[in-house]
């Protein structure tokens, strides 16, 4: 269990690193600003809320567990 633990950490870090780094990589710019995501501004304050981009994830996620668990 330990390991599994571990083993999903670096998996979760090295998305976030890739997701971070994705301002500069063409094709993943766009990952957190896509059409659908919530974003409220008003005077000081930001609400930002990534709808879509969390849909997106969960479905790519879905399919590739679908795709291990075979």
């Amino acid at each position: 269990m330990g390991k599994a633990i571990v083993i999903i950490g670096l998996i979760v870090t090295a998305i976030g690193l890739v997701i971070w780094a994705a301002p500069s990589i063409p094709i993943l710019g766009r990952v957190g600003r896509l059409p659908g995501d919530i974003l409220v501004r008003r005077g000081n304050a930001t609400f930002y809320f990534p709808l879509m981009t969390s849909i997106v994830i969960s479905v790519i996620l879905s399919l590739l567990f679908a795709l291990l668990r075979r």
